[in-house]
Formats: structure tokens, C-alpha cells, sequence
């Protein structure tokens, strides 16, 4: 059973690397373009009886950024303990911090390496070193 994954950014560009990058791995990805949409796409995921085995999210975004973004998900019980990892071009200390006190589980900076991504994904959805 391969992993669903919800990925989260307001760049096409991004979210067509990311869905082709994790669907390579095996994975089965979701794609949404803001926070407001990830949060849609995130509750059809569950009753298609699908959830996120992980989310990505990026911070900047329109509409809702990815900090309110996490808050939201982390408000939902069912949701409490899905991985969560930043993939943003900022890397300042001080946001880092603010995503992990919102919940974020881990932090990649943009350009990504997708065979990193995909190593850290199968590490925090606990399905080990791929």
C-alpha cells in the first residue's frame, strides 16, 4: 500500500515536481494550491478513506499561509499526529521555530532534492529509510 501524501503550494511549478517526484517513490500524492485548499483537499482525502500518511506544506502562500495552515490541521484530533514538513524558500531560524511550535515535524528548504524529500517522507510517516 503506498503512502498518500497531501502536498501544499501556491507554485504550479512546485506542485507538479512535487506530484511527480512522489509518484515516482510510490506514493500517492493530493496537490493543493493554499492553505484554505489544502484544508479542503485535506477532508476529502479522509472521506475518501484516504488520509495523509504526511503533508508538505510550503509557508508563503495566499489566502491562509502555511502557519495557519499547520494550526488548522493540528486543531483537528484525527489529525493530531500526521507528519508535517515545511518545504519553503525561507530558512530563518526564527520561522523554523514558529513551525515547530505550530507542529511542523521538519523543515526542507526550496530547491528541493527529491530523493531527500522522499527519504524524509518514509522517515517520519515511520516507514524507515527508503
Amino acid at each position: 500500500m503506498s503512502l498518500s501524501i497531501l502536498a501544499v503550494d501556491d507554485s504550479r511549478t512546485i506542485r507538479d515536481m512535487l506530484k511527480l517526484a512522489l509518484s515516482q517513490a510510490g506514493f500517492a500524492p493530493q496537490v493543493a494550491e493554499d492553505g484554505l485548499h489544502g484544508l479542503e483537499v485535506l477532508e476529502d482525502m479522509v472521506d475518501d478513506g484516504t488520509p495523509p500518511d504526511a503533508i508538505i506544506t510550503d509557508i508563503n502562500m495566499p489566502r491562509m499561509d502555511g502557519f495557519g495552515f499547520i494550526d488548522a490541521v493540528r486543531a483537528k484530533d484525527q489529525h493530531r499526529a500526521v507528519p508535517i514538513l515545511v518545504l519553503s524558500t525561507e530558512s530563518a531560524d526564527e520561522l523554523k521555530a514558529r513551525a515547530r511550535t505550530s507542529g511542523a515535524t521538519g523543515w526542507i528548504v526550496k530547491p528541493f532534492d527529491p530523493v531527500k524529500l522522499v527519504r524524509a517522507i518514509n522517515m517520519v510517516a515511520g516507514k524507515g529509510a527508503a
